[in-house]
């Protein structure tokens, strides 16, 4: 049962929607159609994060050049500000050399020595910026939000990179702080939180659409709206593949399993909190405001008969074949599973004999190297880098000849549904 007795909406804008200068006015005059109460999730603007990863590899290796990247992020925000505000930007200029001249102690702080509690520290500022600059410039266009600084709100624990939300508290903290009684739009980021001992954490890349999905399940949304740079989700990438075609509508089954296996367009983890209180999740343009987009909600079937063509890349693929010829489902699963657990190894594809385990993970780990070297004390080990994790979901053989043809397939499977290729 709904608690609340208006429509609450929460809008979501990717990194590739407030790039820019012009991405931020389109963001308001989307904000400013809009009738209701509105909580705004917003990731950091562009490629920032991206720069923040490297500002924080550097951090360890080359002090110097860290700070030259520092510093070339720093007025690539600026030069945004300048065009936001021509007349006055020292406000909003003053705010953020407050927060890069944060970044520069935490990148020089030789204490912070752990990668990830580094990291978070760092990359969490990408989306302080991009909110600090829309509340500022909302206010100039006479829209009233409020900025809340979702630290405050959501509480984690102490995973770095993958932190998960303590739940009970920080329900009760969004309850009590986007109090829609008293406001009528808020302003927040996506993408990261903080943990019990007061620092910054983040939820995973691209765990911005998690973040809005979870406080549409607290506030009881009507229905959560993800803009994004197309129409709605395709059959396909159309960077990938010719003649997409837009998904009218989908289940959230049907989502997620479009998630889990590489379809870019939504995060994995956004289904499941909106899924528990059958909240609808649209995802349309903000090119194109009035366009129909894609609807994700609490459907039996997929009517639209058509194939969905999905490829991970800049996969590897890891077999582990025992030295002394020992059932690996018997004797090793355990353990091989508890390690890759253990260091959230996240397997996209698995396959088994007696005597031989294969796995695909993303190739972007960050300890493949320590990886291999523990299997490598009890198995035999294979490995491939830069293969392509192919997904056809709705399949015809003419769809698995077609894109496969001439490739070299390292493993095929298929259920009912579902067809997945490992790929040169």
């Amino acid at each position: 049962m709904k608690i609340n007795f208006y429509f609450m909406i929460v809008y979501k804008f990717g990194g590739a929607s407030v790039k820019d200068a012009t991405g931020v006015k389109n963001l308001i005059e989307i904000v400013k159609k809009s009738t209701d109460k509105l909580l705004i999730v917003v990731s950091a603007m562009g490629k920032t994060t991206n720069a923040l990863e490297e500002i924080v590899k550097l951090s360890f290796v080359n002090i110097d050049e860290c700070t030259e990247k520092i510093n070339q992020l720093y007025h690539q925000h600026f030069q945004i500000c300048s065009e936001l505000f021509p007349d006055d930007s020292e406000p909003i200029d003053s705010q953020l050399k407050g927060d890069f001249s944060k970044i520069s102690l935490l990148a020089s702080d030789k204490s912070l020595n752990q990668f990830d509690v580094k990291y978070d520290q760092i990359v969490s500022f990408g989306e302080i910026f991009s909110t600090r600059i829309i509340n500022a410039y909302m206010n100039t266009k006479n829209i009233k939000s409020a900025f809340v600084d979702i630290r405050e709100v959501f509480i984690t624990d102490e995973t770095y990179r993958e932190a998960i939300i303590d739940t009970d508290l920080s329900k009760s903290n969004t309850i009590k702080i986007f109090d829609f009684s008293k406001q009528s739009i808020y302003l927040t980021q996506g993408f990261i939180g903080c943990s019990k001992n007061g620092l910054s954490t983040t939820l995973g890349r691209e765990g911005s659409d998690y973040t809005a999905a979870i406080l549409a399940n607290f506030l009881d949304a009507e229905k959560m709206i993800v803009w994004k740079d197309v129409e709605g989700i395709m059959n396909a990438d159309p960077q990938c593949f010719d003649k997409t075609e837009r998904l009218n509508k989908i289940s959230y089954q049907e989502a997620v399993e479009l998630a889990y296996f590489g379809a870019k367009v939504i995060h994995p983890k956004t289904l499941k909190p909106l899924h528990n209180k059958n909240i609808p999740l649209y995802v349309k343009s903000f090119i194109n405001p009035t366009g129909q987009g894609t609807t994700i909600h609490d459907y039996n079937e997929y009517d639209q008969n058509l194939p969905l063509y999905i490829i991970k890349k800049d996969q590897m693929l890891i077999s582990l074949f025992p030295k002394d010829l020992s059932f690996v489902i018997e004797d090793g699963l355990k353990d091989i599973f508890q390690y890759l657990s253990l260091h959230r190894v996240k397997v996209n594809l698995i396959q088994n004999s007696a005597i031989s385990i294969s796995f695909c993970i993303d190739n972007s780990y960050v300890k493949i190297g320590e990886l291999l070297e523990y299997f490598q004390k009890e198995y035999k080990v294979l490995y491939n880098e830069n293969l392509e994790l192919l997904t056809i979901r709705h399949y015809s053989e003419k769809d698995v000849l077609k894109l496969t043809a001439r490739r070299k397939i390292f493993i095929e499977q298929r259920s009912r549904h579902t067809a997945h290729f490992v790929i040169q």
